[in-house]
């Protein structure tokens, strides 16, 4: 039996769902399955019912599940302090964001954050949401800018920032490159690169949903996963997108970024940004980035 296998263990009885206990854990589903399976025959009972339609505890996994979830939280509460110990005597804020955020609000933040400790350095990963929050989790991570996930970890602060402006990539020379703002009508016959719904599932619904409320099907030309990826597809001219206005900041040439006209009450304004860290932890460089964060709020919403 291993600290693993009893993550995975717990993270399974959590959600009752091993494609969400899987991204959780930032891991394949298969993987997953894996460990279950070794630790069920390391104790010589089935823990998890399993059909093809759902999960289920069995009475030994209920059990089993208290005392497993004592020993990771006792786990992860010793990995914490260490971790803080070990900061103490080298000051590093490890900070999270994802891509938008990245390349939009990181750089305007960092420079006040600067002034108040200079002497911090700064350990910055871009990545997803899904990809963030296991490491807030396991203590890889300080602090986090994420799109706020549709169950909230009770183990996690989540603090709401403001809405992101989504903007309509399209490539030099299109039709529409020209104008100062487009509406959904107007790209109605458009082929559309659309985000991956599993990595981001907020950007994607927005553009769905921008389609529907108009009352049309979106034209789905190419799934990606990666906001960059997207910019440069969009150069190419294999379609246009609805991105992040911060999207813009990416270096990729032949590519108009123009305003998105909708009608007040859509859901344009669904490209949620929170502010995430670890529940009822101490790190004062961390407290301070966040203090920063919250005084410029208003200024940083105004470039979003």
């Amino acid at each position: 039996m291993e600290l693993r296998q009893l993550r995975c263990f717990v993270a399974v009885a959590e959600t009752m769902h091993f494609g969400r206990a899987a991204q959780r854990l930032d891991m394949l589903p298969a993987s997953l399955g894996r460990h279950i399976k070794l630790l069920e025959e390391s104790l010589g009972n089935r823990l998890l019912a399993r059909t093809t339609r759902n999960v289920t505890l069995t009475e030994a996994g209920g059990s089993f599940l208290e005392a497993a979830r004592d020993i990771v939280e006792r786990a992860d509460r010793l990995e914490a302090s260490f971790r803080e110990k070990q900061r103490e005597r080298t000051t590093i804020l490890r900070i999270g964001a994802i891509d938008s955020a990245a390349a939009g609000l990181i750089p305007q933040l960092l420079p006040h954050f600067r002034d108040r400790h200079p002497d911090t350095d700064i350990q910055l990963l871009e990545q997803k949401t899904i990809r963030l929050l296991p490491r807030l989790l396991s203590g890889r991570l300080d602090v986090a800018i994420v799109r706020p996930p549709e169950v909230l970890d009770p183990r996690l602060m989540f603090r709401h920032l403001f809405y992101e402006t989504a903007v309509v990539a399209v490539p030099d020379g299109h039709r529409l490159a020209g104008r100062r703002t487009v509406t959904v009508e107007d790209m109605a016959d458009e082929p559309l690169i659309v985000p991956d719904r599993r990595s981001r599932p907020h950007s994607h619904d927005l553009t769905m949903k921008l389609f529907l409320e108009a009352g049309l099907t979106a034209r789905v030309a190419q799934i990606a996963e990666e906001k960059q990826t997207i910019v440069n597809l969009v150069s190419t001219g294999v379609g246009l997108a609805i991105v992040p206005r911060w999207a813009s900041r990416l270096a990729v040439g032949g590519v108009r970024f123009i305003s998105l006209d909708v009608p007040m009450g859509s859901v344009r304004n669904r490209l949620a940004l929170s502010s995430v860290w670890l529940r009822d932890t101490r790190d004062p460089v961390r407290d301070t980035f966040l203090e920063v964060l919250d005084e410029k709020v208003e200024q940083l919403a105004a470039t979003a």
